[in-house]
């Protein structure tokens, strides 16, 4: 049994990297956490075959983008493509923010956007653990329904328990 089937469910982001040239690609990710409340740091999980850790390795840049439940059909196609064959932008039609502080860009369609500096990056097993600091943020909605991932293309609701 995968580990994502034993310890589910996390929430789902799309990491934006670019490369030395400039060309940007979205990963989903949900092997995200934060990590310190002050300063705020966040950590993600990427294999190193992947085109973003190649991306977070050269510049050293990303942002975090929370996905909701709306984001579901474009979350599965940058899950779906190597960002080093297709623009992933183009393909989702996912509008581009420039970020403040960082050449990746944000997602206009994500309530959060986290700008971050990549600080660590170290293998544990088959992925690297990437953590990076926060340096700028983006907050569009409070109130929103993030997208939930199981395993595989499996996805789940979040809803608020009522008291």
């Amino acid at each position: 049994m995968r580990i994502s089937q034993e310890i589910f469910p996390r929430p789902v982001v799309l990491v934006v990297t670019v490369d030395g040239k400039g060309k940007e690609n979205i990963m989903p990710a949900s092997f995200v956490m934060p990590v310190s409340f002050s300063p705020k740091y966040v950590a993600i999980a990427v294999a190193p075959e992947r085109h973003t850790f190649s991306n977070l390795k050269e510049v050293g840049e990303f942002t975090v983008n929370v996905a909701t439940l709306e984001m579901l059909e474009q979350v599965r196609v940058c899950g779906s493509h190597s960002g080093r064959d297709v623009d992933k932008f183009s393909m989702t039609k996912l509008t581009k923010t420039p970020s403040k502080k960082i050449r990746p860009s944000g997602i206009a369609e994500s309530p959060i956007t986290l700008e971050c500096v990549v600080v660590y990056m170290n293998l544990f097993g088959d992925h690297y653990l990437v953590v990076g600091k926060v340096v700028e943020e983006h907050v569009r909605k409070t109130t929103f329904s993030p997208l939930l991932h199981y395993t595989g293309d499996s996805y789940m609701e979040a809803r608020a328990i009522k008291s």
